[in-house]
């Protein structure tokens, strides 16, 4: 199996952003290509700007407040460069979607998700580090060498190789409600997992089936009960 992570999830003393980000993909890829999202039957691109590419890395704790507040500065100084990164994660991101929507079936979607994770690894360079948390937990952290912006996705392309290596595409999944375009790696014993979150998703599709018998049986064509 692939390694797990422990997103730090929304730091409600960050001043000025809302939570933004659902981290219910179970792996850290997966949870990047949710940030390209669906909301009220509108699609809509979470990584509206560099600073929500940053917030989204920071969030799922694998790049730390220093390094966080370090990458915003760099933005400012050379826009340019911010601007390049994150077209370029968009891209990622979509080689990715892909993978996660077609991978376990698609030759095709697997071969092109390869290139693009090592056109990615191709380069950028990191160091890896283990490093304590506030909380007591420990988190693996990578630290660019050299074109910063370049490695910034480092962590969200090694989630993804994980994920082929170990085997994994067979358990990943779209959400079951047709409105909804998460993915998340289905983790159950059983493997039957249907929603992103039984919160949101799960829940509207439990009152639709409520609301399709209630409106049966008002009108006569409910079938009999025994």
């Amino acid at each position: 199996m692939g390694v797990t992570y422990s997103p730090a999830g929304f730091d409600d003393h960050v001043i000025g952003r809302a939570p933004a980000f659902a981290y219910v993909g179970e792996r850290l890829w997966l949870d990047f290509v949710n940030t390209d999202d669906a909301r009220r039957g509108q699609r809509v691109d979470l990584l509206r700007d560099f600073d929500a590419l940053v917030d989204f890395l920071a969030d799922a704790a694998v790049l730390d407040a220093e390094r966080a507040s370090g990458m915003r500065r760099r933005a400012h100084q050379q826009p340019a460069g911010a601007t390049a990164a994150l077209v370029d994660a968009r891209r990622t991101r979509a080689a990715l979607r892909a993978l996660a929507e077609r991978g376990a079936h698609s030759e095709r979607a697997r071969l092109d998700a390869l290139a693009e994770i090592n056109r990615v690894l191709g380069r950028s360079a990191v160091t890896r580090r283990v490093e304590a948390r506030d909380d007591g937990t420990f988190a693996r952290m990578f630290v660019p060498i050299g074109d910063a912006f370049a490695a910034l996705i480092i962590p969200v392309i090694e989630s993804a190789a994980d994920a082929l290596i170990a085997g994994e595409l067979d358990r990943v999944r779209r959400c079951g409600d047709p409105r909804c375009t998460r993915v998340f790696l289905d983790d159950t014993r059983n493997g039957r997992r249907r929603w992103c979150e039984m919160a949101t998703c799960g829940n509207r599709a439990k009152a639709a089936r409520w609301r399709e018998r209630h409106d049966a049986e008002a009108d006569g064509t409910a079938p009999a009960r025994t």
